[in-house]
C-alpha cells in the first residue's frame, strides 16, 4: 500500500527562526527600562537626568512595540504564542509608566 510519506513538521527550526527576532527586541526593551531606572536626578533641577530618562524610555516602549508588531503578523502568531510577547512588553509598560510619572 502506497500513499502520502509523513509531514515533514519544521516548526521547531520556524519557532527558533522566529523567536530571534522576538528575543533581541525584549533585550533592546529590557537594556533601554534599566537604563531608565537606574537613572537617578540629582534634583528637580537636573535637566540632564531627565534628559536622559525619556529617550531610554522612548527606545525601551519603542522595542517592545516593534516586539508586538513583529508578533502581530499571522505567519509568526500561529507558530508563536504570547508567551513570547509578555517578557517584551513588561520593561515597556514600566518605561512608559516611569516616563509618565516624570522620572
Amino acid at each position: 500500500m502506497t500513499g502520502p510519506g509523513p509531514v515533514d513538521d519544521d516548526r521547531g527550526c520556524l519557532v527558533m527562526v522566529l523567536a530571534v527576532p522576538l528575543i533581541l527586541l525584549t533585550l533592546v526593551s529590557a537594556c533601554f527600562c534599566w537604563t531608565a531606572l537606574t537613572i537617578r536626578p540629582s534634583g528637580v533641577w537636573d535637566d540632564d537626568a531627565y534628559a536622559g530618562i525619556v529617550p531610554a524610555c522612548v527606545m525601551s516602549a519603542g522595542a517592545a512595540a516593534a516586539t508586538v508588531a513583529v508578533w502581530v503578523v499571522p505567519a509568526v502568531r500561529r507558530v508563536l504564542g504570547w508567551g513570547w510577547v509578555v517578557p517584551a512588553l513588561v520593561p515597556g509598560v514600566v518605561a512608559g509608566v516611569r516616563w509618565a510619572t516624570g522620572g
